[in-house]
């Protein structure tokens, strides 16, 4: 290679390749650029040097060892909008040797040296020249889309070299294979080149090709199909004999014209109708149309059952199935009231709240019973995708509608009573937020446009009476708590469940279990010793297991001795149907103690009392906490622990016993989580007995949440906790004097066997206890 310095100012191609003895056209519109086409114009013969973009980040034409091609300015032209049209034709490969500094890189002018191509023995080169004048002949007349200008370019041409750069871009090649192109410079290997791009495109074209011929191959075979389906199907019709699909049209034709529901949702199931006739058997569609008119023509658009409007007649069907629930009873039949002045559903969806067993969902049934509607439940526990409750889009395979469509074609009814339980149980993730969907659902201002993703019509959901249910009112959404109005479901007294196991629980069972209730005789007493002995809930479904437990057993008896007999329930016959008793009053000693106070709770079963336990012992005055305590019960322990360190003189304790001593507190049945502010000042008394040596006596409980400054704040559940502490022997409750208002709810059975000792401060506490010191 012979070094000739040329020096030549240079311009960068990005996202072209210019290959020697082809032109290419450039504009250029700002001022840098056109000084360098004056520059070659002026200074060195409108030549110019070309780079092309030869890597992924813009490479700096002042770099060295980089390949271009020497080209010349062969047109110029200024254009009206100050651009500048200029015709640039390549001349010969060159390679950068030196760049001369410059004051931007538009104004760099480089060394180059002319590279020669490699050399072609003659006889190879004619032979070489001929075969690409063939194949690109035989090209041209294979793929029409490509132009012949190319053949009389190259027609007269001798040498391989200039015909193989004349050749390259007209072929259909990436901007990578463009460059390969120009970077090479062995003439052979750029033929082999070129006759393997030509052997590639003629196979995509015959590729193309074939798919194209088979395409419209399989559409006039559709075509022609349809066209003879038709006349098939006018044949049969004079031969009367219709086929199954013309039978379905004709039956889906006939139900959408009986069908009560809007003009747009006919107008809707007409379209499908359409669509169903033309698709072929074969199709897959052909189920989806179907389905989808099936469903349209199933849901209860208008169809709704008259109500009972006879309040009366209400109140008596409610009153004959569920025994007391006074207040919820009242506030549904107030409900049903306005709702028959209004005429409307308007106001906030009932929640009914309350633990397991005291018959949330069973009044709901009822309440649809006494108002002579359709009754639908959906439980919504544990459900964490949206997709349940508004359905999946009918293009995807096995879609249905979401639960709350299905559950008005299973209603039949578009005014049902509609129960959805378990609305505290539902979560969200990935898949969505259900208590999201409920938003729409249960707002009287939305749902009577609910879009369902599969029906995706809206349907009016403004006529259906929503009913929810849940355990716990914390773990329901803020947003979905505001649309809704809670009704609290508490736990029954002894009485209250002796009441419903006499009239309502024995006689279910006795019928389902085919005995007559005159065969089995439970006194009132038994009932009781059942309720206090074997079970330990606030409703009745525990009740319900031990009853049937008894009259399952009388039945086997029946069965296996065939000798019909009064069967006589004792207390010295009821361990033999039942066992030994679960819960026994007498498991608690019966005694004063230090260091042991019994707190009320608010359980999932209800109501309990909640034995507190202090130990005191050696140590550097560290606070012990045991017994599956949550974080605000811990939090209740240390504010108790500062307030009797801040107040200790008034209580008669040292502070060195608490500063040198551990104090470990322990709530029985480790296995059981226990959380809330309730127990602060049983907490706190629990520790002043075993500082200040006061004996507490078993029969007193306590529940209050206690305040660094002594102060005894409100709780919740105090009917609950009375109940329970009836269950557990207690006499005598210590109750914050904000709870005084809360004993009208409180069952008479249950408040007369109760002294309640209303306190404001804990001092008034300690008074009640500091008389039992030893």
């Amino acid at each position: 290679m012979v070094f000739i310095k040329i020096n030549l100012p240079v311009i960068l191609l990005k996202g072209l390749v210019l290959i020697p003895n082809n032109d290419i056209r450039l504009e250029f519109d700002n001022i840098e650029s056109k000084n360098v086409i004056e520059t070659a114009e002026y200074f060195h013969g409108n030549k110019i040097f070309v780079i092309n973009e030869t890597t992924e980040k813009n490479e700096p034409p002042s770099s060295t060892k980089q390949l271009g091609v020497i080209s010349k300015i062969t047109h110029k032209i200024e254009l009206p909008d100050g651009r500048l049209r200029v015709v640039v034709k390549g001349i010969s490969r060159a390679m950068v040797i030196d760049h001369i500094d410059a004051k931007s890189p538009e104004d760099v002018e480089v060394i180059v040296s002319k590279i020669n191509d490699l050399k072609v023995e003659e006889t190879e080169e004619k032979n070489l020249v001929s075969k690409i004048y063939s194949e690109i002949e035989g090209y041209i007349k294979t793929v029409p889309y490509i132009s012949n200008s190319a053949l009389m370019l190259i027609k007269n041409i001798k040498e391989l070299s200039t015909m193989t750069d004349l050749i390259a871009p007209f072929l259909p090649i990436s901007h990578a294979r463009a460059l390969s192109y120009l970077v090479e410079i062995d003439p052979k290997k750029r033929a082999e080149m070129i006759l393997e791009d030509i052997s590639v495109e003629k196979e995509k074209y015959s590729i193309d090709k074939t798919i194209d011929v088979k395409v419209r191959s399989e559409l006039d075979k559709h075509q022609k199909e349809y066209i003879l389906r038709e006349k098939m199907k006018v044949i049969k019709e004079e031969l009367g004999e219709a086929g199954s699909k013309d039978d379905e049209i004709s039956i889906i034709r006939e139900r959408m014209m009986k069908l009560d529901a809007p003009a747009r949702i006919k107008t809707r199931i007409e379209n499908e109708l359409k669509r169903y006739e033309i698709l072929p058997a074969t199709s897959p569609e052909v189920h989806i149309v179907l389905n989808y008119m099936e469903w349209l023509l199933n849901i209860p658009w208008k169809k709704k059952t008259k109500d009972n409007d006879n309040l009366k007649d209400v109140e008596k069907k409610l009153d004959k199935s569920h025994y007391g629930l006074e207040s919820v009873k009242t506030r549904i039949l107030e409900f049903l009231a306005v709702k028959q002045r209004t005429n409307t559903l308007s106001g906030p969806i009932l929640c009914l709240v309350g633990p397991p067993g005291v018959g949330k969902t069973s009044l709901a049934f009822s309440i649809a019973e006494a108002m002579n509607r359709k009754f639908v439940k959906m439980s919504v526990g544990g459900v964490n995708d949206e997709a349940e409750l508004i359905g999946h889009r009918k293009a995807y395979l096995g879609s249905s509608p979401g639960r709350i469509i299905q559950g008005l074609k299973k209603a039949q009814s578009a005014n049902p009573l509609f129960l959805i339980d378990e609305v505290d149980k539902m979560t969200k993730d990935i898949k969505g937020d259900p208590s999201s969907v409920l938003l729409e659902v249960l707002d009287p201002e939305q749902n009577q446009f609910f879009s369902d993703n599969y029906i995706e019509e809206p349907v009016d959901l403004s006529n259906v009476l929503f009913i929810a249910t849940a355990n716990y009112i914390e773990n329901i959404p803020d947003p979905l708590r505001d649309r809704m109005e809670i009704i609290n479901l508490s736990g029954y007294t002894e009485y209250e469940k002796l009441y419903i196991a006499k009239n309502h629980l024995l006689p279910k069972i006795c019928k389902n279990h085919g005995i007559s209730l005159k065969k089995i005789s439970i006194n009132d007493n038994i009932i009781l010793e059942i309720i206090n002995g074997y079970t330990k809930e606030a409703g009745v479904r525990e009740l319900e297991r031990q009853l049937s437990k008894i009259v399952r057993k009388v039945v086997y008896d029946i069965v296996i001795n065939k000798k019909e007999k009064k069967y006589s329930i004792t207390s010295n016959s009821l361990s033999k149907y039942l066992g030994v008793e679960k819960y026994s009053k007498d498991s608690k000693e019966e005694k004063r103690e230090i260091g042991v106070v019994n707190g009320l709770a608010y359980t999932y079963f209800g109501g309990d009392t909640l034995p507190i336990e202090v130990n005191l012992y050696k140590g550097d005055g560290s606070l012990v906490l045991t017994g599956s305590l949550g974080e605000v019960m811990k939090e209740s322990a240390q504010i108790a622990l500062g307030y009797i360190k801040s107040n200790h003189d008034k209580y008669d304790i040292k502070y060195e016993s608490i500063t040198e001593n551990n104090i470990h507190i322990h709530v029985p049945e480790g296995a059981v989580k226990k959380d809330g502010p309730s127990a602060g000042i049983a907490l706190t008394t629990a520790m002043i007995s075993v500082l200040g040596k006061h004996e507490i006596p078993y029969d007193i409980a306590m529940t209050g949440e206690i305040t660094l400054r002594g102060r005894v704040l409100s709780i919740g559940g105090l009917k609950e906790k009375s109940i329970g502490a009836i269950r557990n022997g207690i006499t005598e409750i210590i109750i914050p004097n904000g709870n005084m208002k809360d004993l009208e709810d409180i069952p008479k059975e249950i408040s007369s066997k109760l002294k309640y000792i209303p306190v404001k401060t804990y001092d008034e506490v300690f008074e009640v206890i500091k008389s039992y010191k030893v």
